[in-house]
């Protein structure tokens, strides 16, 4: 196991390509912080993706029941790397999610640390994760 700990800058990273790769490289045992989770970006119509992530809040069941879904830009990509693990609920997946932490911004412990930054080009339409989370 590989026991290190990786900051991933998600500055202009694409949502689905960030979720994976942190997954991945949790699952190896290493401990995973991406920070500037608000900058992330979901490829695709702005219209498509916020209807999409609108009908998953409002299909989210009773008000006092669960699944609740948050719209904070650090919390929705979290729900997107656990989305990506094994079972979350127990066993690897349980402990695997426990090694990622997401921060909207950059704390001051990680601002003069190595960071991996997306190198891929923006797609044509997309939204940022912190424009979706303000129009939930």
């Amino acid at each position: 196991m590989a026991d290190k700990k990786i900051i991933i800058d998600g500055n202009g990273a694409i949502f689905g390509r960030i979720c994976s790769f942190a997954a991945k490289k949790a699952l190896e045992g290493n401990e995973i912080v991406i920070i500037n989770s608000e900058k992330v970006i979901i490829s695709g119509n702005k219209k498509d993706v916020l209807k999409k992530h609108k009908r998953i809040r409002e299909v989210g069941g009773h008000s006092l029941k669960g699944p609740k879904y948050s719209t904070i830009a650090y919390k929705i990509l979290k729900r997107g790397v656990k989305g990506m693990l094994p079972d979350f609920r127990k066993g690897i997946g349980k402990q695997t999610l426990l090694r990622i932490k997401c921060y909207n911004g950059v704390p001051k412990e990680f601002e003069n640390e190595k960071m991996i930054k997306s190198k891929k080009t923006k797609p044509g339409k997309y939204i940022r994760l912190k424009e979706l989370s303000e129009k939930l």
